[in-house]
């Protein structure tokens, strides 16, 4: 495991049954770096963030976050997923204080709705809210423990292609300002490309291919490169 890892993904190897999802995977995610996985429906890419959020535990092998080994919720981990999963009958303030109503808490979910673009709408309830501002609520909730690991699974999936173009902006300015370390779940491999450091492809239920995303530049062309390459070895036979 390298010294500046946050992550350290060991001969990890996922069953469901007889059904076989993951294996051999090896991978370590070094603090501060945005790694997109990408790959076809069912190929175990979710699956892959579940073990390492520890929602799920590995059949075999082991994941060490920050130093520990996961064998459940970690403190420093947050997921953000596709469906919001905001609390109805509560505002949208409420949504991401709950937990703590102290003083403190909600001067903290205020300042994440500032940071989310959101600040005129606290008193608002979810069914008030569009899709992007669902989801973006569902990001400052995310962010309310000042999580060291980010994990995103496929949360702009559902947005209309302008939305979520405004949402990738966003989250890479918030994971830049933050300083966090981030992994990325989706089917899109120009998100891949354009949003991470690296794009790896998990195919037949490992991973294949790691190749350098675009992170923080400004160059289309590059950025199709890297997304052609890792779609033609996805799709290849």
């Amino acid at each position: 495991m390298a010294d500046n890892s946050i992550v350290h993904i060991k001969n990890v190897t996922k069953k469901y049954e007889d059904k076989l999802v993951l294996h051999d995977i090896n991978f370590d995610i070094a603090q501060g770096d945005f790694i997109a996985f990408v790959g076809e429906s069912g190929g175990g890419k979710s699956t892959l963030l579940r073990l390492i959020a520890g929602l799920e535990l590995p059949t075999s092998g082991e994941i060490v976050v920050n130093g520990e080994l996961v064998q459940g919720l970690s403190q420093v981990t947050r997921v953000m997923f596709q469906d919001d999963r905001l609390l109805p009958w509560m505002t949208v303030l409420d949504n991401l204080s709950f937990q703590s109503r102290d003083k403190k808490a909600r001067q903290r979910a205020q300042e994440l709705l500032d940071l989310v673009q959101l600040n005129d709408f606290a008193d608002h309830f979810p069914n008030q809210l569009s899709g992007g501002q669902k989801q973006r609520v569902a990001l400052a909730r995310a962010l309310m423990s000042s999580p060291q690991l980010l994990l995103l699974d496929e949360p702009l999936g559902a947005l209309d292609a302008l939305t979520r173009i405004r949402m990738q902006e966003l989250i890479a300015a918030i994971v830049d300002r933050e300083q966090l370390t981030t992994i990325l779940i989706t089917h899109d491999v120009r998100e891949a490309a354009k949003m991470a450091d690296y794009v790896v492809a998990i195919k037949h239920g490992t991973t294949g291919l790691k190749v350098t995303g675009q992170r923080g530049r400004d160059d289309e062309v590059a950025m199709m490169q890297v997304a052609n390459q890792v779609q033609d070895f996805i799709l290849a036979d």
